[in-house]
């Protein structure tokens, strides 16, 4: 990968390099097939592919060890902080808690809070941009967590915790106050609770 020419404008990106932009944005495994095809490439090329990476990663052949790595885990590939660096992640996470959310992850974790359980595509539709970074953010934060997922599409399905009602101060849900108007975007979701599971059923 080191020292390779970049691509000319309009020339396709090499398998590697798709590869890698695609395991940057997944937060579940993928498996070789889905990737063969996103990337339009055969199987064994994306297996070899990935089994590269994993050792560009890992050091191998004389390139610099990253502090995150590739790995093959439940029949599906992701990318992963080593945990040799655990104990430096774990401190930016926790001391990340006390900063505050911005105005897209407040909007996404409104989202969250009135349709739940949803999926990330289900939030994306809402808000009309892509929430999945919003989503890592809220669920490294204790404030979203998985569960479980969508009997239709197999998507996973995310809503809040416990952890959230302590933030604000309520013993549940039901204490959330009134959708308000003032909220962009967020008015029309007493609308769009109602008709919810039919959404899903429609495998949107």
């Amino acid at each position: 990968m080191s020292g390779a020419p970049a691509p000319e404008p309009g020339e396709e990106a090499p398998l590697r390099e798709q590869l890698e932009a695609v395991l940057m944005v997944v937060d579940e495994p993928v498996t070789v097939a889905q990737l063969a095809e996103a990337t339009g490439g055969d199987h064994a090329a994306v297996a070899a592919g990935l089994r590269g990476l994993a050792g560009d990663y890992d050091g191998q052949a004389g390139t610099l060890r990253r502090g995150f790595e590739l790995r093959e885990l439940a029949g599906g590939w992701r990318i992963y902080s080593r945990p040799a660096h655990a104990d430096v992640v774990e401190r930016f996470v926790v001391e990340g808690q006390t900063a505050r959310l911005t105005q897209a992850a407040l909007e996404t974790l409104a989202v969250v809070a009135y349709l739940q359980p949803v999926t990330r595509s289900r939030v994306a539709g809402i808000r009309g941009v892509n929430s999945d970074s919003v989503m890592r953010t809220l669920v490294s934060r204790g404030l979203v967590a998985e569960s479980g997922t969508d009997p239709h599409t197999g998507a996973v399905l995310y809503e809040t915790t416990g952890h959230l009602l302590e933030t604000l101060g309520i013993g549940s849900l039901q204490e959330l106050p009134k959708l308000s108007a003032h909220l962009p975007g967020l008015s029309e979701l007493g609308d769009l609770a109602s008709t919810d599971e039919a959404f899903r059923a429609s495998g949107l």
